[in-house]
């Protein structure tokens, strides 16, 4: 059975919280704006969460910089991928250097108050998309790849798995997946060729542990979204690009999933598919989901996948991230680089 990573509804674990974190599929949470008021209320969270839980349980959040961003002040407010991307067309040793300050920051921050994960980095490139945009790093998917491969070097320095998405590629269809369901028409050479470039290229260099699939129909390859098609999870990612890690669904509650049913319906096309595993955003859906299941473990094969995502820190100083030396270090650094970046820029 594929595991569940679930959202919860605010700030403190609720009631209703913990009874869907007891259930055997559900081996992770998200974390949303909704659930951060500020840091002393975060750790309290996480902490609440590891006693009940333990450390085995997964703890996420999309901390990408730019517009997806969870956790505000003190966490460091870093740019959009796409701004390092702009800065790569004039000085690549500068953007090369921006992207692995900002990767370590983001990956170490969360990391020091226990959270494991960020579904990072973004491997989309910029190409019309709505939803993507400057959350990718470029238009063009070498420099998407090299920057992508910085970024990922830097999470596994601060001791972070890495997360490519959305695979193949969601920055050509125009349409936004949390809105209504993207289709893509072009032809699978290019699809090779420009969008899952930067997917090949770190998958055979061993960037990335995990790979988020996209809710987007690529017709020239299946009439079902990547997400719930084996064709693109087993036959191209496994098996042609010899992925090994772990297969993460995009969001059950998007729009663009409602083509296969209810929740049940959408969870049982990503078991069909071999995804590990399946992401509920919100504690209602999962809620609505869970009465449908059978109360079983998942799979040894998924909570391997699991296991494998654990956030392992480098550095187990318990002082708050500003405290601490290497930090100050590499905060400064970023605000060197970004000075430069704005005088680079303004020429």
């Amino acid at each position: 059975m594929t595991a569940l990573i679930t959202g919860i509804a605010g700030e403190w674990l609720t009631a209703d919280d913990r009874r869907l974190l007891q259930h055997p599929l559900v081996q992770g949470v998200i974390l949303f704006k909704r659930n951060y008021r500020d840091y002393n209320q975060l750790q309290a969270l996480v902490q609440h969460i590891r006693a009940l839980k333990g450390r085995d349980f997964l703890i996420t959040v999309d901390q990408e910089g730019g517009r997806v961003a969870r956790f505000d002040l003190p966490f460091t407010r870093l740019p959009a991928l796409g701004e390092i991307g702009a800065v790569y067309a004039q000085d690549p040793d500068l953007a090369r250097a921006l992207a692995h300050v900002h990767g370590w920051l983001m990956a170490t921050e969360l990391l020091s108050v226990g959270v494991d994960l960020s579904f990072a980095p973004v491997l989309d490139i910029d190409n019309g998309s709505e939803v993507i945009g400057d959350r990718a790093f470029s238009a063009d998917p070498d420099v998407v790849a090299e920057l992508g491969d910085t970024y990922c070097g830097a999470m596994h320095t601060a001791g972070m798995k890495t997360t490519g998405k959305h695979f193949p590629g969601h920055g050509t269809v125009k349409a936004d997946s949390h809105h209504e369901l993207p289709v893509d028409r072009r032809p699978m050479a290019t699809i090779f060729h420009q969008d899952m470039r930067p997917f090949a290229r770190l998958i055979k260099r061993g960037k990335l542990e995990a790979v988020m699939m996209s809710h987007v129909i690529y017709t020239s390859g299946c009439d079902a979204p990547a997400g719930f098609s084996r064709h693109w999870t087993q036959r191209v990612l496994r098996e042609e690009l010899g992925f090994t890690g772990a297969i993460i669904s995009d969001d059950l509650g998007m729009e663009a999933a409602f083509c296969a049913g209810d929740v049940a319906g959408r969870y049982r096309a990503c078991v069909e598919a071999g995804a590990d595993i399946a992401l509920t955003c919100t504690p209602e859906l999962t809620a609505e989901l869970l009465p449908s299941l059978p109360v079983n473990a998942p799979s040894r094969k998924a909570r391997q996948a699991c296991l494998s995502l654990r956030g392992e820190p480098v550095r187990t100083d318990s002082r708050p991230f500003w405290q601490q030396q290497p930090w100050v270090a590499m905060r400064r650094n970023l605000v060197e680089l970004e000075a430069m970046e704005k005088n680079l820029l303004s020429q």
